[in-house]
């Protein structure tokens, strides 16, 4: 096909799409005939998110399948990814690091590492999220279910990076969000309990049986909420930090399990 015409531009604009021209383009070359534009172009202007309707996301410069009814990453994870990339690439080089994806919705964060040496997981409860997971992180094992029920008993004590974008958004607040997110994506993938934290909470306090000493947990979070994830992380016991990127509007908070049991000198 061409490349869009003035009419596709005009009806994205009216539907108050601010980016039309390039939305246009882009519908333009994911279609493959007139009527098939049509029929994106249609699902776009109703208010359907974009990702959903192209069928990807774009993610540290790859492309990551995404379907109708999953959570859409946003490029604020790309922190992340990049942090837990980091970790990995500066493991141990004598042995593989394990790296589990919580809450990995497509796994944005376990496709970014497909090409790292690593022995990657990634867990959620959405067997539709999983179904993209595995397109997008082929060579990952993934696992069904909630939180750490999900996880293989034969990941306790072995996990290096555990890391996880889980909700975080207040439960009153996902009325005023805007409604590509709140119409389009599952709530479980946004709510996060009435201060966002919930989850945050659960994966802190049972971080210290599956990460091995010197492990960490990544959770992304928002400034607003970083005090409250990281005061979840140092209750069960893990040394915290937070990583920010403002660029990207990216917050990540850091929970180091101690290479010494709590109370215990070193010899």
């Amino acid at each position: 096909m061409t490349g869009p015409d003035p009419g596709t531009v005009a009806r994205l604009r009216a539907a108050g799409c601010v980016w039309a021209e390039d939305e246009a383009a882009l519908l333009h070359a994911e279609a493959g005939d007139p009527d098939q534009l049509e029929s994106l172009l249609a699902r776009r202007v109703v208010g359907e998110p974009l990702e959903l309707v192209l069928g990807w996301a774009e993610f540290l410069g790859r492309r990551l399948a995404v379907a109708p009814g999953v959570f859409v990453p946003r490029r604020r994870t790309e922190l992340l990814a990049r942090t837990a990339l980091a970790l990995v690439r500066a493991a141990s080089p004598d042995g593989t690091p394990v790296v589990v994806e919580m809450c990995c919705g497509v796994a944005p964060v376990a496709a970014s590492l497909e090409a790292a040496r690593a022995e990657v997981h990634a867990a959620d409860v959405s067997e539709v999220a999983l179904e993209c997971a595995r397109v997008n992180a082929p060579t990952a094992d993934l696992h069904l279910g909630d939180l750490y029920d999900a996880l293989p008993m034969h990941l306790r004590g072995r996990v290096d990076v555990l890391v996880a974008n889980a909700p975080y958004v207040p439960s009153a607040r996902i009325a005023s969000m805007p409604p590509e997110a709140r119409e389009h994506e599952p709530r479980e993938a946004l709510d996060g309990g009435a201060d966002g934290v919930d989850l945050h909470r659960r994966l802190a306090a049972y971080a210290d049986g599956w990460l091995r000493p010197g492990g960490t947990l990544l959770v992304e979070t928002s400034p607003a909420q970083a005090a409250l994830t990281t005061a979840a992380m140092a209750a069960a016991g893990l040394v915290t930090d937070v990583v920010v990127d403002d660029g990207i509007g990216g917050c990540v908070a850091v929970g180091e399990r101690p290479l010494s049991p709590r109370g215990a000198e070193p010899g």
